[in-house]
């Protein structure tokens, strides 16, 4: 009986050194809420870990990665910026980002540039062939009318 007991343990034992940390005893990563503003307000922005949010707004973003916050807004260039998460080592549990609030000016953008509309043209005019001039009739004395002039 005592070997059954030393051999389940050992095994027992054996099994825990296999076996990794179980998921509820990791910690959760911290999260921090990112202020995020526009000029002029109203943008969407949308940050690379799934946030979207009108501006101005705040999110909240797990702190265990940079990312970006991207900014759109019909009629303007849209802007992205990156944001770091900064780890202070004497306070390792209040993690800070940097820019914060994330800003960003939004230029307008260009007009879409004009085509050009050649001006229609006019289809050519078929030429039609100059008539002949009537010969002139032989000067006829029964004729009610007087020959022109040069006829004679």
């Amino acid at each position: 009986m005592r070997i059954f007991v030393v051999v389940a343990a050992g095994l027992g034992l054996a099994g825990c050194s296999s076996v990794s940390m179980p998921e509820m005893f990791k910690p959760t990563p911290t999260a921090v809420t990112v202020q995020i503003e526009s000029l002029p307000p109203g943008a969407e922005a949308s940050t690379s870990t799934g946030q979207t949010c009108k501006t101005p707004c705040s999110v909240s973003v797990a702190a265990e990665n940079n990312f970006t916050v991207t900014f759109a807004l019909p009629k303007y260039q849209s802007e992205t910026v990156p944001v770091q998460i900064i780890r202070d080592p004497a306070n390792p549990g209040f993690p800070s980002i940097d820019p914060n609030p994330v800003y960003a000016e939004l230029q307008p953008a260009a007009p879409p540039p004009k085509a050009r509309r050649a001006a229609p043209r006019a289809a050519p005019k078929a030429r039609k062939p100059a008539a002949a001039a009537p010969a002139p009739a032989p000067a006829d004395a029964s004729s009610p009318f007087p020959p022109p002039p040069g006829a004679r």
